[in-house]
């Protein structure tokens, strides 16, 4: 079972924890995880990029000279994609990007991206994070004794509007529930920083 020291707000270690080796110990699965972060880039996509075809364009509904005997190429309209002003030809049109994965693919990404930040040693176990007030100070002061990089994740066990919206103006920080996590933001910050209390919650949900 991996063992990780749990830290106080000041960056002391104060405990250790050991952690589900079915959830925190298992062997990457690199295509797995990028099969699901393409997955949720194009779940992001709006698919609102629109252009107008010639028949969107407006004007062109005259001939601009006639079929016959004036040397140029024949033409129907001003508004055909070649002539400056007309539609563009094949152009984008609102679509939904989305698509589903298999729950197992996204379990297995997600156990493995966990994992990953095991291994790498990018994963600190705060015993609690207790703010007196909204305090931005408070969060970059913590987040500076644990040594976290300057992309950080916390996950908290619970909804903590004094943590959510003191981490908010920290530029790289963000934070998160146990039930919002997902894979991408986990392998894109530099540290995964998880209240001990939401520890046994992702066990729970993954196991």
């Amino acid at each position: 079972m991996p063992k990780v020291a749990v830290l106080d707000m000041a960056g002391k270690e104060v405990s250790s924890m050991e952690l589900s080796d079915a959830i925190f110990g298992i062997e990457p699965n690199e295509a797995v995880m990028h099969q699901v972060v393409v997955n949720y880039l194009a779940n992001q996509r709006q698919g609102t990029q629109s252009t107008l075809t010639r028949t969107e364009v407006s004007g062109g509904g005259r001939k601009p000279w006639k079929q016959k005997g004036t040397g140029h190429a024949r033409q129907g309209s001003t508004r055909a994609p070649q002539w400056t002003h007309g539609g563009v030809a094949l152009g984008p049109k609102p679509r939904d990007y989305s698509y589903s994965l298999n729950k197992k693919v996204k379990r297995l990404a997600m156990k493995s991206a966990l994992s990953s930040k095991v291994q790498d040693n990018n994963l600190l176990i705060v015993e609690k994070i207790d703010l007196e007030g909204f305090k931005t100070k408070a969060i970059v002061e913590m987040l500076k004794a644990c040594n976290a990089g300057k992309k950080a994740l916390i996950v908290m066990p619970d909804v903590d509007l004094k943590v959510v919206k003191s981490a908010a103006n920290i530029p790289g920080v963000k934070t998160a529930l146990v039930n919002t996590l997902n894979v991408y933001d986990i392998l894109n910050c530099d540290t995964f920083v998880v209240v001990k209390d939401a520890v046994g919650k992702i066990e729970e949900v993954y196991a």
